[in-house]
Order: C-alpha cells, then sequence, then structure tokens
C-alpha cells in the first residue's frame, strides 16, 4: 500500500506533514507513505526544506495520494508541462485534496460535477474552475475527497485509513494525535465528519 501525498514547492507544511504523521500511525508490512514531489527537493512556504521520498510520476501507481497545498498551487496549475506530470485515476485510487490542493483536482477534471472542500483563500479560484464550494471541513464522493483548513488534514488520513484498514484503524490513529484530555471528543468530531463518506 503506498500513500503518496504531493508535496509541492511553497507547500503549506501543516497539510503534508499532519497527513504524513496520522498516515504512519498505521504499521503494518507493506504500508508506505511518501512525500511525493516535483524535484529532488522542495521548500515549505515557511522556509522548510525537505527531500523528496518519491517523485511526482509516483503517485500515478500509488494506492492513494493526498494532494497538499501551498502558496504556488496557482502556479502549478498554470505550468502544463508540471500538471501533466500528475496522472490520477479514481477508479483505482482513492484521491484526497487539501485546501489549495482542490484546485489541481478541479483542473484535472476529478471533481467536475462534484461539490468540493477548500479554504477560503483559494474558495474562489476553485469556483472560478466551475466547483460548488461546500461550507464544511471534509466532503467526499466515492474514491475523490477534499478537505478545508489547514487542521482538516487529519481528516483526509483518516479517511484513507477508513476505506483500506477499517474505522477503528483510524480512530485509533487519530486517537494516538489528539490532545490528551481530548482525545475522545476529538475522535468522535472527526468521525463525525468522515462516516457519512464511507461505503455502507
Amino acid at each position: 500500500m503506498h500513500i503518496a501525498i504531493l508535496t509541492f514547492q511553497g507547500f503549506n507544511e501543516l497539510d503534508s506533514l499532519i497527513a504524513l504523521g496520522v498516515l504512519n500511525r498505521v504499521k503494518k508490512p507493506g504500508w508506505r507513505v511518501t512525500l511525493c514531489c516535483p524535484e529532488a527537493e522542495v521548500t515549505s512556504m515557511n522556509g522548510v526544506t525537505i527531500k523528496a521520498q518519491s517523485a511526482l510520476e509516483d503517485a500515478a501507481t500509488a494506492d492513494a495520494v493526498i494532494v497538499g497545498s501551498g502558496i504556488k498551487t496557482r502556479e502549478v496549475v498554470e505550468t502544463p508541462a508540471l500538471l501533466s506530470r500528475v496522472r490520477l485515476n479514481p477508479a483505482r485510487q482513492l484521491i484526497a485534496a487539501q485546501c489549495s490542493g482542490t484546485l489541481i483536482l478541479a483542473k484535472l477534471g476529478l471533481v467536475e460535477g462534484v461539490p468540493a472542500c477548500t479554504d477560503l483563500t483559494t474558495k474562489p479560484w476553485v469556483q472560478e474552475a466551475g466547483v460548488e464550494v461546500l461550507n464544511q471541513p471534509f466532503f467526499a464522493k466515492g474514491n475523490v475527497a477534499t478537505a478545508g483548513g489547514c487542521l482538516a488534514s487529519p481528516y483526509l488520513a483518516a479517511w484513507i485509513i477508513a476505506r483500506t484498514e477499517g474505522v477503528t484503524a483510524a480512530s485509533d490513529a487519530l486517537h494516538y494525535m489528539a490532545p490528551v484530555g481530548e482525545k475522545e471528543a476529538y475522535v468522535a468530531n472527526a468521525m463525525k465528519h468522515i462516516a457519512p463518506y464511507l461505503p455502507a
């Protein structure tokens, strides 16, 4: 099981790294989570430089993909040579997008005719791309999920875990990272947002 977190130049650390941390709470053979980047190194919106763990092209063969956000997302979608390297297939992949990552899904036609979530800054650009933006933290239809707001990234990670490993595994991952004294309430709130979009 390979989960690729698409992480571009100018990425938001909260999106990519929190998702990475939550997803890596699953400890089983073959479970692999990578920061998937267009270059060998990428630097965040706050100047943190990280090394790529997989190449952008590897997302095409991943079992699940999270498209992270950042301050250069509009540059990504306006650069055909870069956007063309992102090849996703919801027929066989779980695909999730965080904040401005939803704009990338919109430009790839992956949320066509489907409402989506994004952050307040990106909202007008996603609407301009013809996508209805919901005033909620999480939404999924089929194999495609979107989330809005930096701290909604655990919802995307938990959705992927729930879809692949079950609700108990997702709840356990959230419980581990939730604040002490708020763990049960945090997990209940998170699962309240995710559960309606899980297969029966």
